[in-house]
């Protein structure tokens, strides 16, 4: 690509930055911390993809999502999952009309542009399943008939570590259909003292509409343009194929890795990392880019060995192992 077309990607992404710092300043003003988090879902927004949080109860991951929508002039619907949901329950039904002799369609939650799963994993399979047509096609089929939904759509789930009495693991199928899986950590002590000062004062802080979804639509488009450098291509491929064939890489960690990420894994590596660059102003991906948001791609999509798990090895150790060792461009 010549530098006269890599300048005006370059113009267009600057441009497009200020219009996501408007939004994450804005969902600053309501949530504290979280920056890493709050990055990360700009980031699937811009990639068009959708992510899954991990974290304790109370640590904002219901607040973020919900502040994102308050900033976008779009839809928002929070649906509770829990172990009695129905797939009606999440898109809807058919309905009989009596007076008509007539079925009419009563479209259910999923029917929005910004979604919250909230506690995923407490829902049973054939209710989680009922998500997998809308995050992966983008369309709900009722009782044969099949509804398009709005642009842009992005569902957040969250499920919560530490419990398992009455949950249903996420199957790996519908995990690696999230962009990313990203951990929430407990706040600093310093921002636990301005949630306190926020939360609990006269006036709580509430985020204004600050952008179109056009313009999201807009950013989603330029995100496919963005440039990847052909070496930087390869860098990506050579950190997936490292979680297939360790050795080859130099990396003995062969009896840790029961299978390695899925292609979605390269193709989410390479979107994110283009929303990762045009959320820096640029119109060129940098591997940097790749790097920053590795861990959270593939967390989810490396499946250890009962030997890691013995050993205490996470999924983010292996992938730091492998960033280490694959040579970047």
């Amino acid at each position: 690509m010549e530098n006269k077309e890599i300048k005006a990607l370059n113009k267009r992404a600057s441009e497009y930055s200020n219009d996501i710092d408007a939004v994450v300043a804005q969902i600053k003003q309501v949530v504290v911390g979280q920056s890493a988090v709050v990055d990360r879902i700009m980031i699937s927004l811009i990639a068009n993809g959708h992510i899954l949080l991990e974290g304790l109860p109370g640590l904002a991951k219901t607040l973020m999502i919900k502040t994102l929508s308050d900033t976008v002039d779009a839809s928002f619907n929070r649906i509770q999952f829990t172990p009695d949901i129905l797939p009606a329950d999440i898109v809807g039904t058919k309905i009989y009309n009596q007076n008509n002799a007539t079925f009419s369609t009563k479209k259910g939650p999923i029917f929005a542009n910004f979604i919250l799963a909230d506690e995923i994993n407490r829902a049973p399979p054939k209710a989680q399943s009922a998500l997998l047509e809308a995050m992966q096609e983008r369309q709900v089929t009722i009782s044969g008939e099949t509804y398009q939904l709005s642009k842009p759509f992005l569902v957040l789930a969250t499920q919560n570590p530490l419990e398992t009495q009455g949950t249903y693991t996420l199957p790996e199928a519908q995990v690696d259909r999230f962009m990313f899986k990203v951990n929430v950590n407990y706040p600093k002590e310093d921002e636990e003292k301005e949630i306190i000062s926020r939360m609990t004062g006269s006036k709580v802080p509430c985020a204004t509409k600050v952008i179109k979804p056009a313009k999201i639509i807009e950013m989603q488009k330029l995100c496919h343009e963005i440039y990847l450098d052909d070496k930087v291509r390869d860098f990506i491929v050579s950190i997936v194929f490292a979680t297939r064939d360790p050795k080859k890489y130099g990396l003995d960690i062969d009896n840790l890795i029961e299978y390695g990420a899925s292609p979605r894994a390269s193709i989410w590596l390479t979107l994110g990392a283009k929303a990762h660059a045009l959320l820096q102003g640029r119109g060129y991906v940098i591997p940097d880019d790749v790097k920053d948001i590795a861990v959270d791609v593939l967390r989810h999509r490396i499946i250890l060995t009962y030997e890691a798990e013995a050993e205490g090895v996470s999924t983010d150790d292996l992938v730091d192992m492998i960033l280490s060792k694959v040579k970047s461009p």
